[in-house]
C-alpha cells in the first residue's frame, strides 16, 4: 500500500503510525514543513510557503487565508508526486493548519483520513464580545472544509469528537495517538540533578508541571497563583515547572512580554525552591515523572495535553483540573484527583496530596492501569492499523 501523511510538525500524532507502516512494507511518503526529521524507511517531502496572510486582510479571514496558502503548497508538492507516477492509495493528514483542504482535488479517488483534532466553539471565548465570538466562528472554516471532504475522521478522546459538527460524527472514529508504556512505566530508581537542586529523585518532594508552552489555556497563571501557599505549607517542596515561553493557543498577555514574566512579576514565589526548565529533552521529561511526588496538570476545555496521560503511565499522582476532557480520563479519588481551576483549591488539593502520599498509592497504579487498559500504544495502533486498512 501507498500512503502519503501530511503534517507541518513532522512526526506529529503520526510519530507511531508512519514508522509502523514503514516497517510493515508500505510504501510511505511524508508531506511536511520541518526539514530536520527523519523517519527511517519513509520519504520526506518538504513544501515551503509561498507567502503569508496579507496584513489587510480582513482579520477573521487571516488564519483562512493561512490556511488556504498551507493548502495551495500541499497541492503543488502532490502534483510532483502525480507527475512522477507515485499516487496513494490512501492519504492521512492533519487538517489543523490547511493542508488537507486541496487533496482531494489532486487524488479524487483516494481516501483521506483527517485526524480531527479539535473543533472551535463559543466555550473558548474568555471574554463574550461579539468580535471574539465572530472570530471564532470564522476560524473554523477551513476545518469545515476539511472534514466535509475527508473520507474519514480520527479523533483521540470522546470529547474531541464531540466538539465536531454533529452530523459528521458518523464518519469520525475515536482512537487515541497511544503511550508507549514499555517506555513510559515508573521507575523507583530515576533521578534527575538540577543546577540549583542536586540530585533529586523519589523520595524527595517535587511538584511538577509539563507542558509545551506556559500559558493560561494549560492553566499555568492559576499555578503559579497557587505556589505561595504551596510553597508555605510544604517547606521541602520543590516545583519543578517544564515549558516554553512561546504561544501556543491564545494570545500573549496584553502588555507584552511572557505569562512566565507576568506571573513571576505578579506572585513572586520562592525561586530557589521553584525550578523552570524550558523545554527539556524528552528523556528528562520521563525521568522527572517518575521522580514526582505530585503531578499538576491544568487546562481549559480544550485538548488534553500527551503530558497527562504519560504521567498517569509513569505512575504518577495526578492533580488535575475538573474540566470536560480531563473528566473523560481522571476520575477523582479512583486514579488521580480532581479540582476547580482556582488557585485556592488546587494549592489546599497539592498540599492534601503531598501529606498523604505515601497513603495515596493506590491512585498511582490505577492511574497506569487506565492507561494500560485504553491508552496503551499496543492497544490504539492496531486500531489505527485497522482505520487505514478498511479505508484505504
Amino acid at each position: 500500500m501507498k500512503i502519503a501523511f501530511i503534517h507541518q510538525n513532522m512526526p506529529g500524532q503520526f510519530k507511531h503510525l508512519a514508522p509502523h507502516m514503514a516497517a510493515a512494507g508500505h510504501d510511505v511518503a511524508f508531506i511536511t514543513a520541518k526539514p530536520k526529521v527523519e523517519i527511517p524507511g519513509v520519504r520526506k517531502l518538504l513544501y515551503k510557503r509561498h507567502r503569508l496572510a496579507n496584513a489587510s486582510t480582513h482579520q477573521y479571514l487571516r488564519l483562512f487565508e493561512n490556511s488556504v496558502i498551507y493548502g495551495q503548497a500541499v497541492a503543488r508538492t502532490m502534483l510532483e508526486l502525480r507527475r512522477e507516477g507515485w499516487q496513494p492509495d490512501i492519504v492521512v493528514a492533519h487538517p489543523g493548519w490547511g493542508e488537507s483542504l486541496f487533496v482531494k482535488d489532486i487524488f479524487p479517488n483516494v481516501p483521506l483520513i483527517n485526524f480531527c483534532e479539535y473543533y472551535y466553539g463559543q466555550d473558548d471565548i474568555e471574554e463574550k464580545k461579539l468580535d471574539t465570538i465572530f472570530r471564532a466562528r470564522a476560524r473554523n472554516a477551513h476545518l469545515l472544509l476539511s472534514l466535509e471532504s475527508c473520507t474519514r475522521g480520527l479523533s483521540p478522546t470522546e470529547w474531541q469528537k464531540s466538539r465536531h459538527p454533529q452530523p459528521f460524527h458518523s464518519k469520525i472514529s475515536v482512537i487515541f495517538d497511544g503511550i508507549d508504556t514499555s517506555i513510559v512505566k515508573p521507575d523507583p530508581t530515576a533521578s534527575l540533578s538540577l543546577q540549583r537542586a542536586g540530585r533529586l529523585t523519589g523520595e524527595d518532594e517535587i511538584i511538577t508541571y509539563i507542558v509545551r508552552n506556559l500559558e493560561p489555556h494549560r492553566g499555568f497563571p492559576t499555578l503559579m497563583r497557587a505556589l505561595p501557599k504551596i510553597l508555605k505549607e510544604r517547606p521541602h517542596a520543590r516545583v519543578i515547572i517544564v515549558g516554553g515561553d512561546e504561544i501556543s493557543y491564545g494570545s500573549a498577555p496584553e502588555e507584552g512580554g511572557t505569562w512566565r514574566e507576568k506571573m513571576l512579576k505578579e506572585v513572586q514565589p520562592e525561586l530557589d525552591r521553584v525550578h523552570f526548565l524550558g523545554k527539556i529533552p524528552y528523556e528528562s521529561c520521563l525521568k522527572l515523572l517518575q521522580i514526582s511526588s505530585v503531578h499538576v496538570h491544568l487546562t481549559l476545555p480544550f485538548v488534553l495535553s500527551w503530558s497527562c496521560f504519560e504521567a498517569m503511565a509513569a505512575g504518577c499522582l495526578v492533580v488535575a483540573s475538573a474540566t470536560p476532557p480531563v473528566l473523560e480520563v481522571v476520575r477523582d479519588g479512583e486514579n488521580g484527583l480532581l479540582v476547580p481551576m482556582e488557585p485556592e483549591a488546587l494549592a489546599d488539593k497539592v498540599i492534601e496530596a503531598l501529606a498523604a502520599r505515601d497513603d495515596l498509592e493506590a491512585l498511582r497504579t490505577a492511574a497506569r492501569e487506565t492507561i494500560l487498559s485504553r491508552y496503551a500504544l499496543d492497544l490504539c495502533l492496531p486500531q489505527q492499523v485497522a482505520l487505514i486498512e478498511e479505508t484505504g
